[in-house]
Parts: structure tokens; sequence; C-alpha cells
């Protein structure tokens, strides 16, 4: 895959600040879909990024940036970068709910 330069939509800058420092509450289904993607991604592109690490295990608001950085920076030359770049909105679109959720979550527990 090739780069390409890019400046970052308000909702893209929003989704990072929105992501937690900790890493996201991931239901099986969800880990093991972003950990694919993730792996895949890595795979197709010859990337090393967060190397030895589960997608359950990353701090969200890396793993989010991470794959925004990649959807607007990477170009696919390649059937199976294709294939790994197209997967990232959704995954994208996923961690912003988990995170929205968890946000969500941690405000209820504020609430006496």
């Amino acid at each position: 895959m090739t780069k390409t330069d890019y400046i970052p939509e308000l909702s893209e800058v929003r989704m990072v600040r929105r992501a937690p420092e900790t890493p996201f509450a991931f239901t099986a289904d969800d880990r093991n879909y972003i950990g694919s993607c993730l792996a895949d991604v890595q795979s197709a592109s010859g990337l090393k990024v967060f190397a030895g690490l589960a997608a359950d295990e990353i701090p969200a608001r890396a793993l989010i940036k991470q794959f925004i950085d990649w959807w607007r920076n990477l170009e696919p030359i390649n059937e199976a970068q294709r294939e790994a770049h197209g997967r990232l909105p959704a995954a994208i679109r996923l961690l912003d709910t988990v995170s929205s959720w968890m946000e969500e979550m941690a405000q209820r527990k504020g609430k006496p």
C-alpha cells in the first residue's frame, strides 16, 4: 500500500477523543472481528503496529486512531490490500460505537 497525506475531519478527531485511554470492552465477536481486521491490514501491507498485542490489549484511543489513519492514508495496490482496507470503515464505526457505549456506562456509574 502507498501512503497519502490528509487532514483529519472533525468527526474523526472526535472519535479519537471520545475513545478511552484504556482498551475497549469488547464482546467476543467484536474482539475477533477487530482482531482480524487489524491482522489483515498488517499482513496485507507489511505493517507491524501493536506487535504482539491482541486487539483487547491495545489502548482504545490508539487503536481507533490507527484504523482511521490507515483508512485515510493507505492506498491499496492489490486485491488483498483492497479487501483489508475496505473493512476499515466498518471496524471504525464498530470501535466508535463501543466507545460511545463505554462512555455511557461510565456516566451511569457516576450517577447517584
